[in-house]
């Protein structure tokens, strides 16, 4: 049952509503689209503004040193910082950025941020700007109803999550903004369902195959070896044998879809041979290359899992003793969970249990975030996904985000906020 300071707390959330909304549409209607990662800079300086308005020191980061940082597109991180009563327990509120390309099949401008039936339309309100908006505004909502909270909250706006996150949350991580003796807590705000909480997400292997032949006159090709025959035959070997063992690897993580509960493997990409795009001229292939993205669960490590993939390459030498190949890695994240018994859990889960009216699902999600860096380079144990919009939503055309879900999540976290971090009583 909410107190009455939480309670009041609720209230403000309703009032800042309309706040809310049309400082959310300003925010999507920076195009930051990722590749190549255009209006970062403006993006950040729009929020850090917000921030100091709301009473936050406020840091801009920009990620130097990385490749992606450019004078043409310079990859710049905001941080705000707000001093409780006391400096612990802090909480840390992230979301990103970035958003993808917008893509075919829309029937309304995806940066104009129109509002219609209850909705807000544009690329990224859902992943993730609204998230960004909800935790800004639920913290924003505690300060209005005259309550100070004991503990601190960091509130961090990063770059290129959409890419991987290098020059985002990781490179916050380290470089020592985010570690565990500053911060106790982190709530990314991604779209997982506003009504669920994400506690990690699988890991990810993706790797090339370069394989190897040897050219001849393609009116001969018995003269040479075809690189695209013997990737073929690897690509057989992989349906028929590997992915029906990977079928039957069940992970205890709450994956959702379920399906996505087993470990996987996809063929990303592939070419061999000449360009079709230009003159062809009579040869057999002599190189074929493959990206193959391999998602692992908590119960795999790495090492297994490519020398797997290795031996399978290598068993097709039994009936072609001349077969050479090359395995790249490409990206490595490995799996990541918070326990489900821990404090920021069980507190958001209760949170949200009496906002919305109903228990949240406790999930984890098929494909990655900026969780690893969180869990990996900045050893923060107690990190967790929760955020206004459909998962379905995103990267689609026409997305949207109910203005329903946005209220209700930044409810939770304003609330969850005070829960984790407490209140003094003489500010209520």
């Amino acid at each position: 049952m909410l107190t009455p300071a939480e309670a009041r707390v609720v209230s403000r959330v309703d009032e800042l509503a309309d706040e809310m909304i049309e400082w959310l549409r300003d925010l999507v209607r920076i195009p930051t689209i990722n590749p190549p990662g255009e209006n970062y800079k403006d993006c950040a300086q729009f929020i850090g503004d917000k921030l100091k308005e709301f009473g936050y020191d406020v840091s801009f980061i920009e990620a130097t040193g990385r490749p992606e940082c450019s004078p043409e597109h310079p990859r710049v991180n905001v941080i705000g910082h707000l001093n409780g009563a006391r400096i612990r327990p802090a909480l840390h509120f992230n979301g990103h950025i970035d958003v993808v390309p917008p893509g075919a099949g829309w029937t309304l401008d995806p940066f104009a941020a129109e509002f219609r039936d209850g909705r807000i339309y544009g690329r990224g309100v859902t992943d993730q700007k609204a998230g960004i908006a909800a935790s800004l505004f639920a913290v924003e909502a505690i300060r209005r109803a005259g309550v100070r909270l004991a503990g601190s909250v960091e509130q961090s706006a990063t770059v290129d999550e959409e890419s991987g996150g290098l020059a985002g949350v990781a490179y916050l991580a380290e470089h020592g903004y985010v570690r565990p003796d500053l911060v106790d807590y982190v709530i990314i705000t991604e779209p997982l369902d506003y009504d669920r909480i994400c506690l990690g997400h699988r890991g990810v292997y993706w790797f090339e195959v370069l394989m190897h032949g040897r050219i001849a006159h393609g009116s001969m090709p018995f003269l040479g070896v075809s690189a695209i025959d013997r990737m073929a035959r690897l690509i057989e070997t992989v349906e028929r044998t590997l992915k029906p063992r990977l079928a039957e690897r069940r992970t205890r993580m709450p994956v959702e879809p379920e399906a996505a509960r087993s470990a996987t493997i996809n063929i990303n990409s592939i070419f061999g041979g000449q360009d079709p795009d230009l003159p062809q001229t009579p040869c057999v292939a002599d190189l074929c290359r493959a990206v193959f993205d391999r998602r692992f669960l908590l119960e795999e490590k790495l090492e297994d899992v490519r020398d797997e993939f290795a031996e399978l390459v290598d068993q097709l030498k039994v009936d072609d003793a001349e077969l050479q190949y090359e395995l790249k890695d490409l990206l490595i994240v490995h799996p990541t969970m918070t326990a489900p018994d821990s404090i920021l859990v069980r507190t958001m889960r209760g949170v949200v249990g009496e906002t919305i009216g109903r228990e949240p699902p406790l999930i984890a999600s098929p494909g990655t975030y900026d969780q690893k860096h969180f869990a990996r380079i900045a050893g923060i144990e107690q990190c967790i996904a929760y955020g206004p919009g459909i998962l379905k939503m995103a990267h689609q055309p026409d997305e949207y985000c109910e203005i329903e879900h946005l209220t209700a999540a930044c409810k939770a976290m304003a609330v969850g906020a005070m829960r984790l971090l407490g209140v003094n009583e003489h500010m209520e």
